[in-house]
């Protein structure tokens, strides 16, 4: 099968080329893979920015989540069947999506909406779980709450608007002029053009933020949070509790600590609580289909672009300028 694959860390660019089709374990299912999106996580992971909390073994096959059919099930797989159309995000020690095939658990899948095609439904699996665990398992965003998500017409942007309105919040977001429309329409009730004005100078007293970020946009928002007030951020820094949760060593832990002084510092000030979040992936892909079916979310899909031209689409992420996902075409259905 073709694949996308690093040697290295830092290499500057993926090389796509044939490796075998992997064999499934009893719990897994082999999936053919029609579509996959482009997410920060695997630049991270292309130029080891992560590798204080994971280690992979080269060669390494790119791309974190997908939509496909699955062509083959294992012995002890009870709820899918060969031909069923699949979205999944792949274990973080699992990854491989930027490939025509994948071995994935299948705990790790969900039936593909069915009112969304294959790019679609390819845009949706992490920036969905990761919006819905930082806005109902973490802030657990309540009626009447205000959310502040900058970069709201990015991909995690896009979807956690679009949760946080279902969950009863009043949400703020920062964009440029030209896509106000865009998150207006998904239900965002503040609108700041980030060329124009600093988000700390517009709204205060915020009872959760979903940072986007990180760097000096994560410490401004300490600014507008509210004492009990939460920050979850997605771009930031983890922290020493982040570690130990994780179940880091001891000396991970120290050094994450360390890292975070300021984070804690600020978390101290404000009397709010900061949180790192590092998605799971989750039978929580049912419920996000469940809520696509009904209309709730939409995902918005930038482009599409041929595995064979991977180097493009990567660039394209790495500039910051796209709306909504990348779409790599993995092969057709």
């Amino acid at each position: 099968m073709k694949a996308a694959i690093i040697t290295k860390y830092k290499q500057i660019t993926p090389m796509v080329t044939e490796v075998p089709v992997p064999t499934i374990a009893p719990t897994d299912v082999l999936v053919k893979i029609v579509a996959a999106s482009v997410n920060p996580i695997d630049l991270k992971t292309k130029d080891g920015d992560l590798r204080l909390l994971l280690q992979y073994t080269m060669p390494l096959i790119m791309g974190s989540d997908f939509a496909g059919v699955i062509t083959a099930v294992g012995d002890q797989v009870p709820d899918f069947k060969v031909g069923d159309a699949v979205y999944g995000r792949a274990p973080k020690d699992r990854i491989g999506t930027f490939a025509e095939f994948i071995a994935i658990d299948h705990q790790a899948i969900a039936l593909k909406p069915a009112n969304l095609n294959f790019e679609e439904a390819a845009a949706i699996p992490l920036v969905g779980l990761t919006s819905y665990q930082a806005l109902h398992d973490i802030m657990n965003i309540q009626p009447g709450q205000k959310v502040f998500i900058p970069g709201g017409s990015g991909g995690i942007g896009i979807i956690a608007i679009q949760l946080a309105k279902y969950f009863g919040a009043y949400v703020a977001t920062t964009t440029s002029a030209k896509h106000f429309d865009l998150v207006q329409s998904l239900g965002a009730d503040k609108i700041i053009d980030y060329h124009q004005q600093d988000f700390t100078d517009v709204l205060s007293h915020y009872d959760a933020v979903l940072d986007t970020r990180g760097g000096q946009s994560l410490e401004a928002a300490f600014q507008i949070i509210k004492p009990g007030g939460q920050i979850v951020s997605i771009a930031g820094l983890p922290n020493a509790r982040f570690g130990k949760d994780y179940g880091l060593p001891i000396w991970k832990q120290w050094l994450l600590g360390l890292a975070t002084r300021k984070l804690s510092r600020l978390e101290q000030q404000a009397q709010a609580t900061y949180s790192f979040l590092f998605m799971q992936p989750s039978e929580q892909l049912v419920r996000l289909r469940q809520l696509i079916e009904q209309g709730v979310i939409k995902p918005v899909v930038d482009r599409i672009i041929p595995l064979t031209d991977i180097n493009a689409a990567l660039e394209y992420s790495h500039s910051g300028h796209a709306t909504g996902k990348i779409i790599i075409s993995i092969q057709p259905n």
